[in-house]
């Protein structure tokens, strides 16, 4: 099968079972469970286990009762779980600023439990700097982000007095400029620069790499100029550089790297400005397991080599450590949840050579998470709502949509007896899921459920055919 190896994980290619060699289909991190019913723990949130009867089992509540109170599909939050993630990223980077980067999931139950937790909230459009304000975020904590931030987003940003606002290209220095002199008001910035290291994940989410639309290029002198012309308006406080390297990193190398030509970049403009930076934001990217292959660090063995990294450096460049922050997002949502799912459909298909594969089709699909698709991105998944003593049997978990490439786990062991009326759970699913979900087919997203101590409430609720109708005035 085709594949590609990143920090140890392998992923299919997008179209790998269609060109596969037909004596195997199953790709090699994938291994022949010994019990198809078995979790394995480090993919699911704390709270998370199966009863004596099989049932997946959430801070106390059934996936049955689940699905009988809110319905299918439904994303499930394990709340202490994110909010023990949030604080260990707290306590692990005490001393530098933490910023939950919203765009994985937001929601104003979110925004509060991480704002209580201790984090600051990243930001990148008007709409996410609403639910955060909603929400009740100190502004002072909001980072505000953004390639094409709007006039409006901008001056909303200064009209609430947000933290500071991440520059990212000369329009942005003069429109702000212009924005924050008919206000009066003088707004912390920070500048974002590439810095030519490209993470070792999928193109499409590997930001720090010249060819790209976010940044100022270290290489190419960009950065220099643009903190230049921040320094110089008389209407911004520069504040920092901001370097944001990629998505789904699961050690130190990059950010090392990253870090070094970041500080370079400090040292040298401090010498030709005279003026020394006072912050450094090393943004965030960390990896979370979506599979068996995935090994990702936790934040207090990610918080010692970056100090050390840090450290080392300033000492050798002989400037002051700056002030420190990162931004997780992925870390903290992404393996707090599970989508939840009622099996449709079931239909054995017959391969080249003599190998099988199950189509299980569930009430999902690509609207309500696009990264498989969108991505190549690999899941995992369990029948969660009953023990089955059934062999494992090569599956494969697709939606509903009208697409071939609807796929929400490409690859997985699930018991041969898979039948319509099943659950599947698939974990992992906090980060990006519903944040891109979309109402492809007009079909509406799901709700988003949250359960704590054997209490189950709505944080965000199932969309309704009433909900798309009412946006259609034509």
């Amino acid at each position: 099968m085709a594949s590609g190896t990143v920090f140890g994980m392998t992923h299919s290619h997008v179209a790998g079972s269609i060109h596969a060699d037909a004596a195997t289909r199953v790709p090699g991190w994938l291994s022949l469970p010994s019990d198809v019913n078995a979790l394995l723990p480090r993919l699911w949130s704390e709270n998370v286990s199966k009863d004596a009867d099989g049932v997946l089992q959430v801070a106390g509540v059934s996936v049955d009762q689940i699905a009988e109170q809110v319905g299918t599909p439904a994303y499930v939050v394990d709340e202490q779980d994110l909010r023990s993630r949030a604080r260990a990223f707290a306590e692990a980077f005490a001393g530098w600023d933490v910023y939950y980067a919203a765009k994985s999931f937001l929601s104003t139950s979110i925004a509060r439990w991480v704002s209580e937790e201790g984090l600051g909230v990243d930001v990148c459009t008007g709409g996410e700097l609403a639910v955060a304000l909603r929400a009740g975020v100190d502004p002072r904590r909001i980072g505000l982000h953004g390639n094409n931030k709007s006039t409006e987003e901008l001056r909303q940003a200064l009209e609430v007095g947000v933290g500071r606002i991440i520059i990212d290209s000369f329009d942005e220095i003069g429109r702000l400029g212009e924005i924050a002199e008919e206000l009066q008001r003088e707004p912390r910035v920070m500048v974002r620069v590439t810095t030519g290291v490209e993470a070792h994940t999928h193109e499409y989410i590997a930001t720090a790499h010249e060819d790209q639309k976010f940044g100022f290029s270290i290489a190419g002198g960009a950065a220099a100029k643009a903190l230049q012309a921040c320094l110089e308006s008389p209407w911004l406080e520069l504040v920092g550089i901001h370097s944001h390297i990629g998505s789904q990193i699961f050690d130190t190398e990059g950010f090392e790297v990253a870090a070094r030509r970041t500080l370079r970049l400090h040292a040298e403009f401090a010498r030709t400005s005279g003026h020394e930076l006072s912050e450094l934001d090393l943004g965030g990217g960390f990896g979370i397991a979506y599979t068996s292959a995935d090994t990702p660090s936790s934040p207090a063995d990610l918080a010692g080599p970056l100090r050390a990294i840090i450290e080392a450096e300033c000492s050798q460049l002989g400037v002051a450590v700056p002030h420190l922050s990162i931004e997780p997002g992925r870390a903290i949502s992404g393996p707090s949840t599970f989508a939840l799912y009622r099996v449709g459909t079931v239909k054995p298909v017959e391969l080249d050579g003599g190998a099988a594969r199950l189509y299980v089709a569930v009430d999902g699909g690509m609207s309500d998470n696009i990264r498989t698709a969108l991505y190549a991105a690999e899941y995992s998944a369990t029948v969660a709502s009953r023990r089955s003593s059934a062999p494992p049997a090569l599956s494969r978990v697709v939606g509903k949509h009208c697409e071939g490439g609807d796929i929400l786990v490409r690859d997985e062991f699930l018991p041969a007896d898979v039948v319509p009326g099943d659950l599947i759970a698939v974990p992992a699913s906090g980060a990006y899921s519903r944040s891109m979900a979309s109402n492809y087919n007009h079909v509406p997203r799901p709700p988003v459920v949250a359960v704590r101590d054997g209490v189950l409430r709505t944080l965000i609720r199932r969309e309704t055919i009433e909900d798309l109708l009412a946006l259609d005035v034509g």
